[in-house]
């Protein structure tokens, strides 16, 4: 068996056990250390946000049996993408590959909120009214799926390895359950890792209800891009424990916090509820 059948055959439990493992630290990390205290009950939105990532990851695999290895896989049989076209080691390639991913997703995470559309997508994650570790995977379905149309053509135009995506899989999933826990991290030190990696309260900034706000941070990963693009925001108006999190125009619960709610938004204009 080849390397790419034994990358193919675990890539699956590989991705499982690290998004499992990862959520676990982050969710003990938020009740031993909260940086924030939770608007609302936790076991509703839990309920909730895990029911939506249960069904993105469900219409994914059925849309998408081979996900983005699968292109990684036909791609390096193909030959296609640029990496191929130079003589590159293996591991400098891997590494550019993972930082040319993550600057694609920066992007597009850019263009989610330009254009109204996808705004309308998008809006479903920024939506909550809460911000932890679930909050990081709280994803419109149908912005699940783009994402995953962008990440196929990415991949084709670039020519990752197979072993280079399944790695900003992992990256990817992992640092965005970190930056979005709800995990109080001293000051000093976060000024410092936040030179390596998007922290939580590097991207809190992001999901303020302040727009000027909600235009920055746009990093999930590494958090270079912000600075060199100039959308970087180092803190939030207010205090992160006092800033409001979530959308001026949906604040009731039973519609932003409810998966049919969630399912509906993007098809909604404004709020379709009156707060009690």
């Amino acid at each position: 068996m080849s390397w790419i059948e034994v990358a193919l055959e675990n890539e699956l439990p590989i991705r499982l056990s690290f998004f499992f493992g990862v959520f676990t630290v982050i969710s003990v990390w938020e009740v031993i250390s909260p940086r924030r205290k939770l608007t609302l009950p936790k076991s509703g939105r839990w309920l909730n946000n895990l029911g939506i990532v249960f069904l993105n990851s469900l219409v994914i695999r059925l849309l998408f049996p081979a996900a983005a290895v699968g292109v990684a896989v036909v791609a390096e049989q193909q030959g296609w993408g640029v990496l191929r076209y130079y003589q590159i080691t293996a591991p400098l390639a891997l590494i550019i590959a993972v930082i040319a991913m993550d600057l694609i997703i920066y992007l597009q995470h850019i263009m989610v909120h330009a254009i109204p559309l996808l705004w309308r997508l998008h809006r479903v994650h920024h939506a909550d009214l809460d911000y932890d570790v679930t909050t990081g995977a709280r994803f419109h379905t149908l912005e699940i799926i783009f994402s995953m149309l962008i990440k196929f053509a990415t991949i084709m135009l670039l020519g990752p390895s197979v072993i280079a995506v399944i790695i900003f899989e992992i990256m990817l999933n992992a640092t965005a359950m970190f930056n979005h826990g709800n995990i109080y991290i001293p000051r000093k030190f976060d000024r410092i890792l936040r030179l390596l990696i998007v922290t939580p309260d590097m991207h809190r900034v992001h999901h303020s209800v302040h727009e000027p706000l909600i235009n920055s941070n746009f990093g999930f990963s590494l958090p270079w891009w912000d600075r060199m693009f100039g959308t970087y925001i180092a803190q939030p108006l207010e205090s992160h424990e006092e800033m409001t999190i979530g959308l001026n125009e949906f604040r009731d619960p039973k519609q932003v916090e409810r998966l049919p709610g969630m399912l509906m938004m993007p098809f909604e204009s404004k709020n379709r509820y009156l707060s009690n």
